[in-house]
């Protein structure tokens, strides 16, 4: 087994740990599969959970006295507030709600993949490893291939009814969670409610608008009328701003004006095709555009450098009147911030512009119900995989589903008329706590994990009006129709397309960058075009469409 790991270890390093195999134009999201040499199966194959009967359900808390080992990130939310998942009172309450107790490793935050090539040229396996393994070089069905993790099926089909019942119930979300030959290798991340799916769009000052008699801008031109008046009559110094990484001009990451132009920045499917949006003539448009508004001094010139913090400068300052943002850490941080130095700002959400008055935009920001963020895998060595699963399924009961969004009854909730209402400790906490802060200490609502997301979490995280209503405007797009679902290609074929998307994503960047900035012209996309067919984007296409073939199959 030492050997087996060992040298899967090399193969993962030779290989690329890109995970945009998976998750190019799907608006963000990781969800999907990899494919193994058997994709030739019958999708209904091991495709689903076979046996239609159903397992015995699981007490809990359970009887045993045994220990399993889990590693995996503390949340980006406890950094600073809790040092270990032992102190975190939601792991506390795991333990006793399931009756097993855990011992925890947690790799440094973010540096998940580094820790784990560690980890497993160790050979030093924990029972559980919470990972995304759609970003594992070749994918799960090579993790599994090579040793590291087991396929659940047969162990869910015994010891796992909460989530064989739902995977049962909902078959779109059940198809997403397996490998193409139908391998089951985590427990899933799903968000119960398409509410869930939508979180980011642009956002406006609303007082703005009211002030210069501006309606909310629908169309291109209606931007560029509204950036034009930011500047000269209300002094903005950069009227559109947002953050550029991680792509210089990502618009973070929908490509929010891209998408009025008929494309994207990654793959997508149109008519039965799968296309790359910068290879098509919408994209030369919309670098017109962008070339064109920053010349104008509408688009900060720092544009291609912005992070976060300078971000949050310009907005609470006033020298930013439109952004990118979400709806929590977007309309929810900003608002406080603008409204401490003019109480009469308000930020609202816009939709996705287009470039006709009345359309429907094509592009929008909309992840899938499964991520594969925060599931949860169970290794080749784990003592009692059966214990294992026990353990995790009670994350899709209605018990589990609870508690993982909303904690412990009578603590971090209340039951008020049936409805789970967050405490005033969790939501106005007296040391000045964030929400998200404090819904990840006593639940994982507001972060991905081994369970369904709950609708009622975020109508409460979501604790102003303009929020809540940002939510319905940005949804109201045909994303659905165009971005591919959770594919991936093949062990086999994903070192060779993370090396073609390498080079053409950095050929893309440079175009970007060049060409908005102005020091090359808008033509000079056309030979961009064509370096991009030179690094062979015709045969990334055909892998997608591959994979998109297979997904289709399953």
């Amino acid at each position: 087994m030492k050997h087996v790991l060992k040298t899967g270890v090399l193969l993962m390093m030779a290989g690329s740990l890109l995970a945009a195999c998976s998750n190019g134009g799907n608006g963000g999201n990781n969800g999907g599969a990899n494919g193994s040499d058997n994709t030739n199966k019958p999708a209904n194959d091991a495709s689903a959970v076979h046996n239609q009967t159903a397992p015995e359900a699981t007490k809990y808390p359970i009887q045993t006295d045994k220990t399993l080992t889990y590693w995996g990130e503390i949340s980006a939310n406890l950094i600073g507030l809790k040092a270990t998942h032992d102190e975190v009172p939601f792991f506390q309450d795991w333990q006793k709600k399931t009756g097993v107790k855990l011992s925890f490793t947690a790799p440094p935050t973010g540096q998940a993949k580094e820790a784990l090539n560690v980890l497993l040229a160790s050979g030093d396996l924990p029972d559980m490893l919470e990972f995304n393994f759609l970003s594992f070089p070749g994918g799960p069905e090579k993790a599994i291939g090579d040793g590291y993790i087991i396929k659940l099926n047969d162990l869910i089909d015994k010891y796992a009814p909460n989530l064989k019942k739902f995977l049962q119930d909902n078959p779109d979300i059940d198809k997403m969670v397996k490998t193409d030959s139908g391998s089951y290798y985590a427990f899933p991340f799903i968000r119960g409610d398409e509410y869930l799916r939508v979180f980011q769009g642009p956002i406006l000052r609303k007082d703005w608008l009211d002030e210069l008699g501006l309606p909310v801008p629908e169309t291109i031109d209606d931007w560029t009328t509204m950036l034009r008046a930011f500047k000269e009559k209300k002094g903005a110094a950069a009227p559109l701003s947002f953050a550029s990484k991680p792509r210089f001009f990502n618009e973070s990451g929908n490509g929010a004006f891209i998408g009025a132009f008929g494309v994207n920045r990654g793959f997508y499917q149109e008519d039965g095709k799968v296309k790359f949006g910068p290879a098509e003539p919408g994209f030369k448009e919309y670098l017109r555009l962008f070339q064109g508004w920053y010349k104008e001094g509408l688009i900060d010139k720092n544009a291609a450098t912005v992070d976060t913090k300078a971000l949050d400068g310009s907005i609470a300052s006033g020298a930013t009147g439109a952004t990118i943002g979400n709806a929590g850490a977007g309309i929810g941080k900003w608002q406080p911030l603008v409204a401490a130095n003019d109480p009469k700002a308000v930020l609202i959400a816009a939709p996705y512009p287009v470039l006709n008055k009345g359309e429907t935009p094509k592009f929008g920001q909309r992840n899938q119900a499964y991520s594969s963020e925060g599931t949860v895998a169970i290794t080749s060595t784990a003592k009692d995989p059966e214990l294992a699963v026990r353990m995790l399924d009670y994350g899709y009961s209605e018990e589990g589903r609870l508690f993982f969004n909303f904690g412990t009854e009578g603590v971090s909730y209340n039951m008020v008329d049936g409805y789970p209402t967050y405490t005033d400790m969790i939501l106005k906490n007296p040391d000045n706590l964030a929400p998200a802060q404090m819904i990840s200490t006593y639940a994982r609502g507001s972060y991905n994990g081994p369970f369904i997301q709950d609708k009622r979490y975020a109508e409460q995280f979501f604790a102003l009006q303009t929020q809540r209503d940002a939510i319905n405007v940005w949804a109201k797009t045909d994303a659905a129709k165009y971005q591919l679902p959770p594919i991936t290609p093949t062990p086999e074929e994903s070192s060779e397309y993370a090396a073609i998307m390498n080079d053409i994503d950095t050929l893309v960047d440079e175009m970007t960058l060049k060409i908005i900035l102005g020091t090359e012209p808008v033509d000079a996309y056309e030979s961009y075009l064509e370096k991009m067919k030179s690094l062979n984007l015709a045969r990334a296409i055909e892998i997608q469409t591959a994979a998109l073939e297979r997904y289709n199959s399953r």
